[in-house]
């Protein structure tokens, strides 16, 4: 078994299982070519649709000595849930999974209504604008089997599948295509105390901006988003770590979503 399968494998069957991992299962990636491969590796051996893709952003220093500003995960479609229409998760609907890494962080969600044209390899915002056909307010749940995901650096969180774990859609934004709503605070909260505040503007080039580097980055990988797929455009108000049992409520405007979080099913 080679090096890159072994790591996928034990990422792919740890998240199964719900159970967490003492150390990275091999040897870490040293190349943006070698995260993605491993990823790669592990969306085939785990299976099932890709409903969308999630989009980070990589810090400083790392972003300079990659040469990228984002990285991105898969999406599938079996981690993808709905807030009622009161904006309230229903039970289950945040899982981390315990003794890894678990956060939460307020996302504007952007639902692709057409593919990129075929070749495209950079687009701009306007470009990406128009692939949109829907933007909704709601929550990425971070978490992987492997406590140190972040810490060791974003290959490392690129191998795991972007160290993502489950989506939850609140609700739409009317007139999202005027792009005012990049302007309103965002606050998440864990257990009552607001742990975050910003708006869209402090995300680089915004949540259209992520719908662009992706058109990118899923083209260097032979892939392309695809109509109804889901882009995680990136936290607004940072990356905040949870535990099972807390709750967390983001506040969009005059939009809210909330949930409990639970543990990963094993």
């Amino acid at each position: 078994m080679s090096g890159d399968e072994a790591v996928a494998r034990a990422f792919v069957e740890a998240r199964r299982a719900g159970m967490p991992l003492a150390a990275y299962p091999g040897t870490p990636p040293t190349t943006l070519a070698d995260a993605y491969r491993i990823q790669d590796r592990a969306i085939s051996l785990r299976g099932g649709v890709i409903a969308g893709w999630k989009v980070g952003r990589v810090p400083a220093p790392y972003s300079g000595a990659l040469g990228v500003p984002r990285l991105a995960g898969p999406i599938f479609a079996d981690q993808i849930r709905s807030a009622g229409s009161d904006g309230k998760a229903d039970a289950g609907a945040l899982p981390v999974i315990p003794g890894g890494f678990g956060a939460v962080e307020a996302e504007y969600l952007l639902r692709i209504g057409r593919s990129p044209r075929p070749g495209s390899r950079r687009i701009s915002l306007d470009e990406a604008v128009e692939l949109v056909d829907a933007v909704h307010v709601g929550f990425e749940i971070a978490s992987s089997p492997y406590a140190g995901i972040n810490a060791d650096g974003p290959l490392v969180t690129i191998s795991d599948f972007g160290n993502h774990n489950a989506l939850l859609i609140g609700a739409p934004v009317a007139e999202w295509s005027n792009r005012a709503f990049e302007d309103w605070n965002v606050a998440t909260f864990v257990d009552g105390t607001c742990v975050g505040e910003a708006s869209a503007r402090t995300m680089l080039d915004g949540p259209f901006g992520a719908v662009a580097f992706l058109v990118e980055s899923l083209g260097a990988r032979g892939r392309t988003l695809e109509p109804g797929q889901w882009v995680s455009s990136g936290a607004v108000t940072g990356v905040h770590p949870v535990a099972v049992g807390a709750r967390v409520e983001a506040r969009f405007g005059d939009l809210r979503v909330s949930g409990t979080v639970d543990a990963a099913a094993r």
